[in-house]
């Protein structure tokens, strides 16, 4: 790989962590370096983790679905018929040396988590579930978890992936070939690079965006609007 990021300072990412970077530089520093800020718990997460939680249930055990998930069940059984080997819940990691490693290991860089993640020979699938509304839909961390998957199963070729939208009966797909993997990273990396630099400079500057006047936690900022 032609570029690579500085690599001095010690910290992890994820799809999350770079999308809350790229919204506000001293936002993702109060909620995920200093940690003294703490975003209270929003109806809508908790709506996902059990969606979450009942997919996984009913695809990896067999679980029956409760009545309040019921509607899932049409897309959950085109999943569960899928050819290959299934991974729910499935952690991967990866060093700043671009190695595969486990999702905790002290020497983790990148991490990511495929909601769902079947392998069948040198192809593989990934569905990442949605409760929110397709028009939303980015495929960005469908890329990652790609990128991911070529390192953890180097026999993979190509990822087929799917952003499943439970509710809104929906589905946003995009494919990926290990052959473009330079490629792919070189969408993530000049990010990655700022990111390096703030930590480096340890400079954070505040970027204003949708959610500083009503959903910002980060509520001394000046740019807040509930301070």
């Amino acid at each position: 790989m032609d570029q690579q990021p500085n690599m001095s300072a010690n910290y992890t990412w994820s799809y999350s962590s770079i999308s809350l970077f790229q919204q506000c530089p001293r936002k993702y520093y109060r909620l995920r370096v200093t940690k003294d800020v703490v975003e209270p718990p929003q109806e809508h997460l908790r709506y996902g983790s059990a969606v979450h939680k009942a997919a996984e249930d009913y695809i990896s055990l067999d679980a029956p679905l409760h009545p309040d998930y019921e509607f899932m069940r049409p897309q959950l059984d085109v999943l569960k018929k899928l050819p290959g080997t299934k991974y729910c819940e499935y952690e991967m990691g990866l060093t700043k040396e671009f190695e595969p490693c486990k999702f905790n290991a002290p020497n983790v860089w990148a991490r990511g988590i495929a909601d769902l993640l079947v392998i069948n020979d040198n192809r593989a699938r990934i569905v990442d579930y949605k409760t929110g509304k397709s028009q939303y839909a980015d495929t960005k961390q469908l890329e990652l978890l790609s990128l991911l998957v070529f390192k953890h199963f180097p026999y993979v070729t190509h990822v087929k992936a799917g952003l499943v939208f439970v509710v809104a009966h929906d589905l946003v797909t995009a494919d990926y070939s290990q052959e473009k993997s330079d490629e792919y990273w070189m969408r993530w990396l000049p990010e990655i690079d700022r990111l390096e630099q703030c930590f480096a400079s340890n400079t954070w500057n505040p970027k204003q965006n949708f959610t500083c006047k009503k959903f910002c936690p980060v509520t001394d900022c000046e740019h807040n609007g509930r301070s």
